[in-house]
């Protein structure tokens, strides 16, 4: 048998371990399936898998021996859909089947998440800093931030986002110095992060702004690193910053940290805070 043989029906039987163990710790009351009683083993039957994902039972029974067969990304989707996976466990499914990643989907953040960081955002004044979603929805923020653009504690939580507030909102986009700069790094480097998966803010951005849709029709795709911004402060005036954004976990969540160039925005954030 050839090595490159032996690896695919090692990886196969991997694959169908992996089915086996997750569906066993699911019950039939966890994904909404009458109990039939008392069972001889733990977890869903491969029939109950294959209902909730919609395949057939001697189809997914193939999958789950390791048997070589074509698995299409929609399958594992519905698949992982129906054994409750998470994304972890998705990404690891997708590389067992020797499919594409999936995409990744966009997340609302976690308050414990937020809750978490908002000692560190608050420790890093005066410099401005907050946490946000892929999405660039700002879910926490130290006092420099908060009144950076304006004061955000006065903006509803839900519409906290820095895309939609830079393309829609005429004061917050005039806070740049170099709006004309900033606008195409920003649908680039939001197209980079969450592509096509963000299907309701870019739909809303698309609709709202006519600049974001020509934009998003480029197609460009920037990934975000440091670099330098011009802002007009309402409270403190220009400022020079070097804005520094980290991903701090596996869903896309950054932090992103606004640094001064220059001793006299040092100053000015200082007097902000």
């Amino acid at each position: 048998m050839e090595p490159m043989t032996t690896r695919r029906s090692a990886t196969r039987r991997e694959l169908g371990g992996f089915l086996r163990t997750r569906r066993e710790r699911l019950t039939p009351e966890q994904v909404g399936l009458p109990s039939a009683g008392r069972r001889r083993t733990p977890g869903l039957r491969r029939e109950e898998v294959a209902v909730l994902a919609g395949v057939g039972v001697t189809w997914y029974t193939w999958l789950e021996q390791g048997r070589n067969i074509n698995v299409s990304v929609q399958v594992l989707a519905a698949v992982a859909q129906a054994l409750r996976l998470d994304d972890a466990e998705r990404r690891h499914l997708h590389r067992l089947a020797g499919a594409p990643p999936p995409r990744a989907r966009p997340v609302a953040c976690d308050p414990a998440l937020a809750a978490a960081f908002q000692p560190v955002l608050d420790k890093l004044d005066p410099y401005p800093a907050c946490l946000r979603t892929p999405l660039f929805d700002v879910v926490a923020y130290n006092r420099a931030y908060r009144f950076l653009f304006t004061d955000l504690d006065e903006i509803p939580p839900g519409e906290r986002n820095c895309a939609v507030r830079f393309f829609t909102d005429p004061d917050w986009r005039g806070r740049y110095l170099d709006a004309e700069i900033v606008a195409p790094r920003m649908v680039a480097q939001l197209r980079a992060a969450v592509g096509d998966a963000a299907a309701h803010t870019v739909g809303e951005l698309r609709e709202r702004s006519a600049e974001f849709a020509e934009l998003w029709s480029r197609h460009d795709v920037l990934p975000q690193h440091h670099e330098a911004k011009r802002l007009h402060s309402p409270l403190a005036g220009v400022l020079n910053l070097t804005f520094v954004s980290t991903s701090v976990t596996e869903t896309g969540h950054r932090m992103t940290v606004m640094t001064p160039d220059d001793d006299a925005t040092a100053e000015r954030l200082t007097r902000l805070t």
